[in-house]
Protein backbone atom coordinates (compact mmCIF):
# COMPACT_ATOMS: atom_id res chain seq x y z
CA UNK A 1 0.00 0.00 0.00
CA UNK A 2 1.44 3.14 -0.74
CA UNK A 3 0.47 7.06 0.01
CA UNK A 4 0.91 10.03 -1.46
CA UNK A 5 2.24 13.26 0.40
CA UNK A 6 2.29 16.85 -0.53
CA UNK A 7 4.27 19.38 0.79
CA UNK A 8 4.38 22.43 -0.36
CA UNK A 9 7.75 25.21 -0.31
CA UNK A 10 8.63 28.14 -0.51
CA UNK A 11 8.79 28.53 -4.29
CA UNK A 12 7.81 24.56 -5.21
CA UNK A 13 6.31 21.55 -3.96
CA UNK A 14 7.45 18.11 -3.03
CA UNK A 15 5.71 15.14 -3.77
CA UNK A 16 6.91 12.12 -1.56
CA UNK A 17 5.52 8.75 -2.22
CA UNK A 18 5.37 6.54 1.17
CA UNK A 19 5.22 3.05 0.70
CA UNK A 20 5.65 -0.03 3.04
CA UNK A 21 8.52 -2.75 2.70
CA UNK A 22 8.91 -5.40 4.34
CA UNK A 23 12.60 -6.26 6.44
CA UNK A 24 14.77 -8.99 5.26
CA UNK A 25 17.13 -10.79 7.61
CA UNK A 26 21.05 -10.92 6.76
CA UNK A 27 22.21 -13.95 6.03
CA UNK A 28 26.30 -13.38 7.92
CA UNK A 29 26.00 -11.84 11.03
CA UNK A 30 29.57 -12.32 11.81
CA UNK A 31 30.65 -9.79 8.77
CA UNK A 32 30.98 -6.59 9.89
CA UNK A 33 31.52 -3.45 7.88
CA UNK A 34 32.68 -0.30 8.68
CA UNK A 35 32.57 3.45 7.41
CA UNK A 36 34.90 6.34 8.22
CA UNK A 37 33.26 9.49 7.13
CA UNK A 38 35.43 12.60 5.46
CA UNK A 39 35.54 15.49 2.78
CA UNK A 40 38.21 14.88 0.29
CA UNK A 41 36.65 10.79 0.70
CA UNK A 42 33.23 10.96 1.75
CA UNK A 43 33.39 7.44 2.39
CA UNK A 44 35.94 4.89 3.35
CA UNK A 45 34.54 1.50 3.93
CA UNK A 46 36.27 -1.28 5.32
CA UNK A 47 35.52 -4.87 6.64
CA UNK A 48 36.80 -7.91 8.74
CA UNK A 49 35.53 -9.99 5.92
CA UNK A 50 38.87 -11.75 4.55
CA UNK A 51 39.38 -10.68 0.93
CA UNK A 52 37.26 -7.55 1.16
CA UNK A 53 38.92 -4.74 -0.68
CA UNK A 54 38.59 -1.60 1.06
CA UNK A 55 36.36 1.11 -1.08
CA UNK A 56 36.98 4.68 -0.88
CA UNK A 57 34.12 7.20 -2.46
CA UNK A 58 34.86 10.49 -3.82
CA UNK A 59 33.89 13.72 -1.76
CA UNK A 60 34.83 16.11 -3.99
CA UNK A 61 31.75 16.70 -6.08
CA UNK A 62 30.19 17.36 -2.68
CA UNK A 63 32.67 20.26 -1.96
CA UNK A 64 32.16 21.62 -5.31
CA UNK A 65 28.52 22.08 -4.92
CA UNK A 66 29.17 23.83 -2.24
CA UNK A 67 31.68 25.99 -2.82
CA UNK A 68 29.47 27.02 -5.99
CA UNK A 69 26.37 27.56 -4.15
CA UNK A 70 28.75 29.84 -1.27
CA UNK A 71 30.29 32.05 -3.98
CA UNK A 72 26.45 32.40 -5.83
CA UNK A 73 24.56 32.85 -2.37
CA UNK A 74 27.07 35.84 -2.23
CA UNK A 75 26.46 37.16 -5.24
CA UNK A 76 22.83 37.18 -4.66
CA UNK A 77 23.01 38.74 -1.14
CA UNK A 78 24.84 42.15 -2.31
CA UNK A 79 22.33 42.75 -4.76
CA UNK A 80 19.46 42.77 -2.07
CA UNK A 81 18.34 46.28 -0.77
CA UNK A 82 15.96 47.29 2.02
CA UNK A 83 17.14 45.30 4.69
CA UNK A 84 15.98 41.90 2.72
CA UNK A 85 17.05 38.86 3.75
CA UNK A 86 16.58 36.59 0.92
CA UNK A 87 14.71 36.54 -3.12
CA UNK A 88 13.23 34.26 -5.25
CA UNK A 89 16.60 33.61 -6.66
CA UNK A 90 18.48 32.50 -3.76
CA UNK A 91 15.39 30.20 -2.30
CA UNK A 92 15.67 28.51 -6.21
CA UNK A 93 19.32 28.40 -6.01
CA UNK A 94 19.16 26.66 -1.70
CA UNK A 95 16.46 24.43 -3.22
CA UNK A 96 18.90 23.32 -6.56
CA UNK A 97 21.60 22.50 -3.84
CA UNK A 98 19.71 20.88 -1.83
CA UNK A 99 18.28 18.55 -4.59
CA UNK A 100 22.14 17.78 -6.09
CA UNK A 101 23.28 16.91 -2.33
CA UNK A 102 20.41 14.65 -1.77
CA UNK A 103 21.13 12.94 -4.65
CA UNK A 104 24.78 12.44 -4.38
CA UNK A 105 24.50 11.00 -1.02
CA UNK A 106 21.18 8.66 -1.84
CA UNK A 107 23.44 7.24 -4.78
CA UNK A 108 26.30 6.78 -1.86
CA UNK A 109 24.26 5.12 -0.04
CA UNK A 110 22.12 2.57 -2.33
CA UNK A 111 26.30 1.57 -3.72
CA UNK A 112 27.44 0.89 -0.08
CA UNK A 113 24.05 -1.61 0.71
CA UNK A 114 24.54 -3.18 -2.29
CA UNK A 115 27.44 -3.63 -1.83
CA UNK A 116 27.11 -4.86 1.74
CA UNK A 117 24.40 -7.10 0.50
CA UNK A 118 26.70 -8.84 -2.32
CA UNK A 119 29.01 -9.20 0.33
CA UNK A 120 26.47 -10.90 2.93
CA UNK A 121 27.59 -8.70 5.45
CA UNK A 122 25.15 -8.25 8.53
CA UNK A 123 26.73 -5.31 10.51
CA UNK A 124 27.77 -1.90 9.63
CA UNK A 125 29.86 0.55 11.76
CA UNK A 126 29.54 4.05 10.79
CA UNK A 127 31.51 6.70 12.50
CA UNK A 128 30.39 9.80 14.16
CA UNK A 129 32.31 12.59 15.92
CA UNK A 130 29.88 14.57 18.37
CA UNK A 131 31.90 17.61 17.48
CA UNK A 132 31.37 18.03 13.76
CA UNK A 133 28.86 20.68 13.92
CA UNK A 134 30.03 22.85 17.12
CA UNK A 135 33.88 22.58 18.02
CA UNK A 136 36.09 21.34 14.98
CA UNK A 137 39.27 23.20 14.71
CA UNK A 138 40.44 22.52 10.82
CA UNK A 139 41.02 25.86 9.80
CA UNK A 140 38.92 28.30 8.62
CA UNK A 141 38.03 26.89 5.09
CA UNK A 142 37.72 23.48 6.22
CA UNK A 143 35.52 23.84 8.73
CA UNK A 144 33.31 25.48 6.65
CA UNK A 145 33.95 22.41 3.80
CA UNK A 146 32.90 19.87 7.01
CA UNK A 147 30.18 21.76 8.31
CA UNK A 148 27.99 21.63 4.74
CA UNK A 149 28.47 18.20 4.14
CA UNK A 150 25.45 16.76 5.70
CA UNK A 151 26.95 13.48 7.11
CA UNK A 152 24.24 13.30 9.63
CA UNK A 153 21.91 12.82 6.42
CA UNK A 154 23.92 10.47 5.10
CA UNK A 155 23.96 8.04 8.25
CA UNK A 156 20.01 8.50 8.09
CA UNK A 157 19.80 7.40 4.61
CA UNK A 158 22.51 4.52 5.41
CA UNK A 159 20.43 3.29 8.81
CA UNK A 160 16.60 3.22 6.41
CA UNK A 161 18.05 1.63 3.25
CA UNK A 162 20.31 -1.23 5.83
CA UNK A 163 17.07 -1.96 8.09
CA UNK A 164 15.29 -2.90 4.63
CA UNK A 165 17.75 -5.49 3.94
CA UNK A 166 18.67 -6.67 7.59
CA UNK A 167 21.25 -4.89 8.09
CA UNK A 168 22.05 -3.76 11.79
CA UNK A 169 23.65 -0.39 12.24
CA UNK A 170 25.67 0.68 15.02
CA UNK A 171 27.45 4.53 15.29
CA UNK A 172 30.33 4.06 17.12
CA UNK A 173 31.94 7.54 18.85
CA UNK A 174 35.46 8.06 16.51
CA UNK A 175 38.04 10.12 18.71
CA UNK A 176 41.25 9.10 17.83
CA UNK A 177 40.41 6.48 15.24
CA UNK A 178 42.60 8.44 12.71
CA UNK A 179 45.69 8.46 14.87
CA UNK A 180 46.10 5.09 15.88
CA UNK A 181 48.11 2.83 14.21
CA UNK A 182 45.46 -0.17 13.03
CA UNK A 183 48.78 -2.42 11.88
CA UNK A 184 49.80 -2.02 15.20
CA UNK A 185 46.57 -2.79 17.12
CA UNK A 186 47.74 0.79 19.29
CA UNK A 187 44.78 1.18 22.20
CA UNK A 188 41.93 3.13 21.22
CA UNK A 189 41.14 5.75 23.91
CA UNK A 190 37.65 7.92 24.33
CA UNK A 191 38.74 11.43 24.57
CA UNK A 192 38.07 13.07 27.29
CA UNK A 193 37.96 9.66 29.34
CA UNK A 194 41.32 9.64 30.25
CA UNK A 195 43.73 11.68 32.33
CA UNK A 196 47.02 10.98 29.96
CA UNK A 197 48.33 11.71 26.99
CA UNK A 198 47.73 9.17 23.93
CA UNK A 199 50.83 8.01 22.35
CA UNK A 200 50.32 6.23 19.15
CA UNK A 201 53.29 3.55 17.06
CA UNK A 202 52.41 6.19 13.58
CA UNK A 203 51.39 9.07 12.39
CA UNK A 204 49.53 10.74 9.37
CA UNK A 205 52.73 11.70 7.43
CA UNK A 206 50.71 13.95 4.65
CA UNK A 207 47.17 14.13 3.59
CA UNK A 208 46.09 10.89 2.66
CA UNK A 209 49.05 9.16 4.10
CA UNK A 210 49.69 7.38 7.30
CA UNK A 211 53.11 5.72 8.20
CA UNK A 212 53.44 3.35 11.42
CA UNK A 213 56.63 2.91 13.15
CA UNK A 214 57.45 -0.26 11.16
CA UNK A 215 57.76 2.22 7.92
CA UNK A 216 54.32 0.86 6.30
CA UNK A 217 51.95 2.62 4.97
CA UNK A 218 48.25 2.66 4.55
CA UNK A 219 45.47 5.20 3.35
CA UNK A 220 44.90 7.39 6.49
CA UNK A 221 40.96 7.31 5.67
CA UNK A 222 41.17 3.09 5.72
CA UNK A 223 43.42 3.13 8.97
CA UNK A 224 40.79 5.31 10.27
CA UNK A 225 37.45 3.19 9.03
CA UNK A 226 39.51 -0.40 10.25
CA UNK A 227 40.04 1.24 13.46
CA UNK A 228 36.23 2.69 13.86
CA UNK A 229 35.60 -0.94 13.32
CA UNK A 230 38.54 -2.07 16.09
CA UNK A 231 36.98 0.58 18.71
CA UNK A 232 33.38 -0.63 18.43
CA UNK A 233 33.89 -4.35 18.05
CA UNK A 234 37.16 -5.33 19.91
CA UNK A 235 37.70 -8.95 18.77
CA UNK A 236 36.39 -8.10 15.17
CA UNK A 237 39.63 -9.22 14.45
CA UNK A 238 41.03 -11.80 16.10
CA UNK A 239 44.07 -12.55 14.12
CA UNK A 240 45.99 -9.96 12.12
CA UNK A 241 47.95 -12.14 10.27
CA UNK A 242 48.99 -11.37 6.71
CA UNK A 243 46.07 -11.54 4.76
CA UNK A 244 44.69 -8.57 7.37
CA UNK A 245 47.52 -6.46 6.82
CA UNK A 246 47.31 -7.46 2.35
CA UNK A 247 43.44 -5.91 3.30
CA UNK A 248 44.83 -2.76 5.09
CA UNK A 249 47.40 -2.21 2.63
CA UNK A 250 44.83 -2.51 -0.67
CA UNK A 251 43.50 0.92 0.57
CA UNK A 252 46.02 2.42 -1.26
CA UNK A 253 44.51 1.02 -4.52
CA UNK A 254 41.74 2.23 -3.52
CA UNK A 255 42.68 5.51 -3.09
CA UNK A 256 44.04 5.84 -6.82
CA UNK A 257 40.38 4.94 -7.49
CA UNK A 258 38.61 7.23 -5.33
CA UNK A 259 40.82 10.27 -7.12
CA UNK A 260 39.79 9.45 -10.67
CA UNK A 261 36.63 10.93 -9.01
CA UNK A 262 32.83 10.02 -9.14
CA UNK A 263 31.53 6.40 -7.11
Amino acid sequence: MARVRLIPKCDSYVIEVIYDEPESTASNANSVASIDLGLNNLVALTSNQPGFTPLLINGRPLKSINQFYNKRSSQLQSQLKGGRKTSHRIQRLTRCRHQKVDNYLDNTSRLIVDLLVAKQIGTLVVGKNVQWKTEIDLGKQTNQNFVSIPHTRLIEMLEYKTRLVGIKVRVQEESYTSQSNFLGLDPIPVYGKTDKDAVFSGRRIKRGLYKTSAGQLINSDVNGSYNILRKAIPNAFSTLDRELRSWANAGQSAQSKSERGGT
